[in-house]
């Protein structure tokens, strides 16, 4: 049974590998500078720096870290529902927007060789993630991971297929 969990993990990380080898083709190999340089410099993450900058959270993801990032796609933002997102970049919503950002923030370097399934994360925003590995890949939650241990001189950057959002209280 261990040397079926071992193959199975293998497997999930090769596929990340794959993942992480086309995502290269299209920019995202290892950046030069910070998580939030590697965002700026990343096209389909623009999103993400345009509310990482309306939640104020710029000088936090250029400290000194190291922080994991998992880092929803342009896409993953306009999947939201209608009017969500304009919403929460709105200044009177700051408070939600830096609380469903920092959710997406692990203190410490967490790369993907560290994970394993039904493990539990505490984010900044102060609740845990779940990670899940299957068959089909990684999850966050219930977001997929679409590339995996993007580097970063404070930290590490996994992108992401959908804005995760924290437990209500």
């Amino acid at each position: 049974m261990k040397n079926v969990k071992t193959l199975v993990i293998a497997l999930i990380m090769g596929t990340l590998l794959l993942a992480n080898d086309s995502f290269a083709a299209k920019g995202l190999e290892e950046k030069d500078g910070d998580i939030v340089d590697v965002a700026v410099s990343t096209k389909f993450l623009s999103v993400l720096v345009d509310a990482v900058k309306a939640g104020d959270l710029v000088g936090t993801l250029k400290g000194e870290g190291p922080f994991t990032v998992f880092a929803p796609t342009n896409e993953a933002f306009a999947a939201l529902p209608e009017g969500t997102l304009e919403a929460l970049l709105m200044p009177k919503n700051k408070d939600k927007l830096v609380e469903i950002l920092t959710y997406h923030v692990v203190a410490g370097k967490v790369l993907s060789s560290d994970l394993s399934d039904g493990m539990k994360a505490k984010t900044v925003e102060g609740s845990d993630i779940t990670v899940h590995i299957s068959d089909a890949g990684v999850k966050i939650n219930e977001a997929n991971v679409s590339a995996a241990d993007i580097m970063a001189s404070n930290g590490v950057v996994h992108v992401i297929d959908r804005v995760i959002i924290p437990p209500m209280e």
